[in-house]
């Protein structure tokens, strides 16, 4: 038996799953609304940028890790997945602070 057929023939009817995709809706509306509180009320700037930046990964890796199941796969699979977003992270963040810095040297 499959687990869409388990969780129709289960005995809650499905309540845990329910349940579970209230709890991420609730964290992620949470972080959503502290994302909108930040950009209404921080002024423009590199900190504003840097939490909404790091804000979005959390997201990310939460909607990652819930509705696509990684994080209930093994930790080979999730390494082999997160070491190239990383370094993908990394060249774009290298790419912007090289290219910003050749207005500098005019």
């Amino acid at each position: 038996m499959s687990d869409s057929h388990a969780a129709e023939h289960s005995p809650d009817g499905g309540a845990a799953q329910r349940k579970q995709i209230w709890k991420v809706f609730i964290i992620l509306s949470v972080i959503t609304a502290f994302e909108f509180l930040i950009a209404f009320t921080m002024h423009h700037g590199t900190l504003k940028i840097a939490i909404f930046v790091g804000m979005t990964i959390v997201k990310a890796f939460f909607i990652v890790g819930e509705f696509m199941h990684l994080k209930h796969e093994v930790k080979s699979l999730i390494w082999a997945i997160l070491i190239p977003c990383i370094f993908v992270v990394w060249l774009l963040l290298a790419l912007m602070l090289e290219g910003g810095s050749i207005f500098q040297l005019r």
